[in-house]
């Protein structure tokens, strides 16, 4: 049955007001964190009143819950697109790097964001953060299986060494974030984490798990 017009304007109105709370959070936590923000705050800065709030989220925690979803749902899915279609080495180095410093430029609210809460955010939030990490290293640890010079490592080795490159990265991203929107900055941030991926992979390539 087709939705009327009436039901289909209040579905757009509902996604909008959700869409502009998470994106007033995102303003209003550039100097703090969200265990420092009220609901009274956000519901000021959409032009809400306080109650409205609940139709979208059950807390302030739960809103924060949503923005790491959003941060790192969609660069998981560009990353394993990159390595979905048997790359070299070196490919998955130069296209992970690309991606990941164009999402971050593109996304640098999110990831300021994600930086924030990882160390100052309700416990939650940095257990939602720790666990979208760890679901990178798992993902990584599972195609690297599939590549040439790991087929004898234990699982235990292959999460070891995606543990090293998502650790890496993690520590990329900080990095363009600090670089502060300076191309030239930005630009000898990607190539060090190149290199420091390259080092890293050449090493483990040599590498031979215990029986």
């Amino acid at each position: 049955m087709t939705e009327s017009p009436d039901h289909e304007t209040r579905v757009a109105r509902k996604e909008r007001t959700r869409r502009a709370i998470l994106d007033a959070t995102l303003v209003l936590c550039e100097e703090s964190s969200l265990v420092a923000l009220s609901l009274r705050q956000v519901a000021k800065q959409v032009g809400i009143v306080p109650t409205a709030f609940y139709r979208h989220f059950d807390s302030i925690e739960s809103l924060g819950l949503a923005l790491v979803d959003e941060s790192f749902v969609s660069l998981r899915a560009m990353l394993r697109d990159v390595r979905r279609h048997d790359p070299t080495y070196r490919d998955i180095v130069d296209q992970s790097v690309d991606t990941l410093v164009s999402h971050v430029q593109k996304e640098r609210q999110h990831f300021n964001f994600i930086v924030r809460e990882r160390a100052a955010g309700p416990l939650s939030v940095r257990a939602a953060i720790r666990h979208q990490i760890e679901l990178c290293e798992r993902e990584l640890a599972t195609d690297l299986a599939r590549l040439p010079g790991t087929e004898s490592w234990s699982p235990e080795d292959l999460q070891v060494l995606s543990n090293l490159i998502v650790t890496a990265m993690v520590a990329t991203a900080e990095d363009i974030l600090v670089a502060g929107g300076r191309p030239d900055a930005e630009k000898a941030v990607g190539e060090r984490a190149r290199t420091q991926l390259r080092m890293v992979i050449i090493g483990a390539l040599g590498w031979t798990s215990r029986g």
